[in-house]
């Protein structure tokens, strides 16, 4: 991997036809096509990345060491403009021996166009909306305090939930989408710890990669690679699990 000095350009991500190959999924669902003005994006044999520029997070799929390389091109070019980077595995590995590589995390980014078996329990689903906010937003903060996506974010289409007896929230999650190319993106499920184990976090989801599949054509997740419960989950509901990746902090100074 070498370094250059030339100015960042944005490249044509689908000119090697990555995204039909095994473990690209994430280009194929996840960059849009024809890409968003401004966006910046690299292409190298065997790879190419792109930048979400406002998060300073550069995406990546491909060949490891071909996809480090554009990593590595691309945080000595914007050097403050790049934070964190998700490639293909080994991708940290490979782009630790250049540059200062953090928090290392493995994930599986997973899809699915079928829509699920119905789960006996989807009955119980109902859309929450924004006078929910507050209520969902205060059982994220008890059941799931490291949730990714919030109430009142911009990326959210909707937010769904499961009541007890008493009306009480149960259950909630979101139906987000992939910022570049706006795709649906299932995120922030989470389940009463009290009452995990009774089926009421997979009715959800299940409730909402059907409404996803259904609007949409496709539904998408990120799971972490060594979560076992949600990987079976998964599985069950028709998540293709064919697309490992890992994500990390780096730093150029």
């Amino acid at each position: 991997m070498r370094a250059t000095t030339l100015p960042p350009r944005t490249a044509d991500l689908f000119a090697q036809g990555l995204e039909l190959q095994t473990g690209s999924a994430l280009l194929r669902f996840g960059a849009a096509r024809p890409h968003p003005a401004g966006r910046i994006g690299w292409s190298g044999d065997g790879a190419v990345a792109w930048l979400d520029e406002p998060r300073g997070h550069l995406w990546s799929v491909g060949e490891p060491t071909a996809a480090a390389g554009l990593t590595l091109r691309a945080a000595h070019q914007l050097p403050d403009g790049i934070r964190e980077f998700t490639g293909p595995p080994g991708t940290d590995v490979l782009l630790g021996r250049h540059l200062a590589v953090a928090d290392p995390v493995p994930w599986v980014f997973r899809w699915t166009l079928d829509e699920p078996p119905l789960h006996p329990a989807e009955e119980r689903v109902s859309e929450l909306h924004e006078a929910h906010h507050g209520e969902l937003l205060a059982f994220l903060s008890q059941h799931s305090p490291a949730h990714s996506t919030g109430p009142g974010s911009s990326d959210v289409r909707l937010w769904a939930g499961i009541r007890d007896a008493g009306g009480h929230l149960v259950a909630c999650g979101a139906m987000s989408s992939l910022r570049d190319s706006g795709a649906p993106l299932m995120a922030s499920v989470a389940t009463d710890a009290a009452l995990r184990g009774q089926g009421l976090g997979a009715a959800l989801t299940s409730w909402l990669t059907r409404y996803a599949v259904r609007r949409y054509g496709v539904c998408t997740l990120w799971q972490l690679a060594d979560n076992t419960p949600a990987d079976r989950l998964y599985t069950r509901l028709g998540y293709r699990n064919e697309d490992p990746c890992v994500a990390a902090r780096i730093s150029t100074h």
